[in-house]
């Protein structure tokens, strides 16, 4: 662990002490522990090795959970230490004190409560262990505040980060057997399979098969490469798709079947053999034929390319429906700025490395089709949704990898439930580029509204000054109305060399990238 991200608390006092004394671990206060948790899950995802979050006694544990849940979902290693009540004063507490691990428990993958202040360090050991071994995800680990006075001189063992493989000889064999007799497999690639970039872009090319990428994992493999097949996320047309329809074998590295990526549970066809390869736990949602492989991603690639006999298969179909999609829409005689060109404006001007962090909306979807990720570990999305999710992960991204280049990608209503980290980014020197996609309404919630009753009921958002906001945290701000204001001052933000935000004020109109707010509405329109 290289970090730990906290608002302080009086629970763990004497560990802010040591932490802030500690040259191999940072410590970073954040302005609420939603942010905190956030930042310590993307660079969770963005490095596979846990970062550390703190949260203290009562509502600030509270304010953690939607971080842990997003770690959970998208597993990604991250450990949680919960500071509880000083311990010979937990018989005495109240509804302020809750059970700690109990709040946590369906969605973390261990945890633990230290009951004498001789387990902490062994529990953290485990804690480790079990965010960083099989399926990733976040551990938590409950101390009372005066524990960490407490004397420990016992040995420890160091926590175990040995690659668990599988036994992986026999399943490369069976799954080369499987392939051999397939027409047309297709691969989906997910967060595991980030891991094994290079192995997998070299097994696709041996073998022929088409790869798709899983729900906000686009940088599992690169899009502009032949065989890539498309993005498995929300809106994709059938042309897209029609690679995962005529498939007679799925091979699932390192993913989820989660509902985006399958399409409402569509894929894989029951027809369809799957290959499961991964260290979580089996999928159990299909009734079709079902292979299972417990192995890392790139071992058993590795093993599968020695033993699989090189096939030369088209996609040219596949990957030519894919070029249609990512095509951007002519905008020349847009009044307002369109949100295609603003992702498209800053994918041009940015560095090939750069890190996308997006958060969940509507507009996101302008994000997935239109910027092409063609650079290993370039993504940082929410797999589980999360609102909020984009500023705090920038700023984490930035500290993590602080050579390349960090854009969050955010909407006007998620800017303002952890937009403030924009202050932490300035505080630490973190010189991330926020763009606010701004057009007044929660989009998603419109699109369906809009669709359903015909009209809007509690979607609609008044204009915010964006660019005096981030100025008034210490940040540089802009705003744009023109679309020809945008290229200039993209530009002029990639120059900054600190935090930057980008208030463009987008069509209202425009949804997503096949849907207009007004063409939805049917019958009465008032709202």
């Amino acid at each position: 662990m290289r970090r730990a991200y906290t608002v302080p608390g009086e629970s763990f006092l004497e560990l802010l002490d040591v932490l802030q004394l500690q040259r191999s671990i940072s410590l970073i206060t954040t302005r609420h522990e939603a942010g905190a948790a956030f930042m310590a899950e993307a660079e969770g995802k963005l490095r596979d090795v846990p970062a550390l979050v703190l949260g203290s006694k009562g509502p600030g544990i509270a304010n953690l959970a939607i971080g842990v849940h997003t770690a959970y979902q998208d597993e990604t290693p991250m450990i949680v230490i919960l500071g509880e009540t000083a311990s010979n004063l937990l018989k005495y507490s109240g509804p302020s004190d809750p059970d700690l691990t109990g709040m946590f428990s369906s969605f973390v993958k261990w945890a633990g409560k230290a009951r004498s202040a001789t387990d902490v360090p062994k529990l953290l050991v485990e804690a480790i262990n079990a965010a960083r071994t099989g399926r990733r995800g976040p551990a938590v680990l409950a101390v009372p505040s005066d524990f960490w006075v407490a004397p420990f001189d016992q040995s420890l063992a160091d926590p175990d980060l040995a690659m668990r493989t599988g036994t992986l000889h026999r399943s490369a064999d069976e799954v080369a057997a499987l392939l051999a007799d397939s027409k047309y497999p297709v691969v989906i690639a997910g967060g595991r399979a980030r891991w094994a970039r290079d192995e997998l872009v070299m097994t696709a090319e041996h073998l022929g098969f088409a790869v798709y990428n899983a729900f906000r994992r686009q940088d599992a493999f690169p899009e502009t490469h032949e065989r890539y097949a498309g993005h498995l996320g929300v809106g994709i047309p059938a042309r897209q798709l029609d690679a995962m329809e005529r498939a007679d074998l799925v091979l699932c590295l390192g993913t989820r079947l989660d509902e985006v990526t399958t399409q409402n549970y569509r894929y894989p066809l029951p027809s369809q053999t799957l290959v499961m390869v991964g260290t979580g736990p089996a999928d159990a949602r299909r009734g079709g034929l079902t292979f299972r492989v417990a192995s890392e991603v790139e071992p058993f690639l590795r093993e599968l390319r020695s033993v699989a006999a090189p096939r030369t298969r088209r996609s040219s179909a596949a990957n030519a429906a894919v070029h249609t999609f990512m095509t951007p829409p002519d905008t020349r005689d847009s009044v307002l700025v369109h949100p295609a060109d603003v992702v498209r404006t800053v994918r041009r001007h940015a560095p090939e490395d750069t890190i996308v962090t997006n958060d969940a909306s509507a507009f996101a979807g302008f994000v997935h089709r239109y910027w092409c990720f063609t650079a290993a570990r370039s993504q940082l999305g929410p797999a589980n949704g999360a609102m909020g999710y984009a500023v705090p992960a920038a700023v984490a991204a930035k500290l993590a990898e602080p050579e390349r280049t960090v854009f969050a990608m955010v909407g006007d209503g998620a800017a303002l439930m952890t937009g403030q980290e924009i202050e932490t980014a300035v505080r630490y020197r973190v010189p991330i580029i926020v763009i606010v996609f701004q057009n007044g309404v929660y989009g998603t919630m419109a699109m369906h509204q809009a669709r359903t009753h015909g009209r809007l009921a509690g979607v609609t958002l008044p204009a915010v000054d964006f660019a005096a906001w981030a100025r008034g945290l210490g940040a540089a701000g802009y705003m744009v109305e023109d679309p020809q204001e945008l290229e200039p001052t993209i530009s002029r933000a990639l120059r900054h060399q600190r935090p930057v935000l980008i208030d463009v004020r987008t069509d209202p109109d425009v949804i997503t990238p096949e849907t207009r707010l007004s063409e939805l509405y049917h019958g009465d329109r008032s709202g």
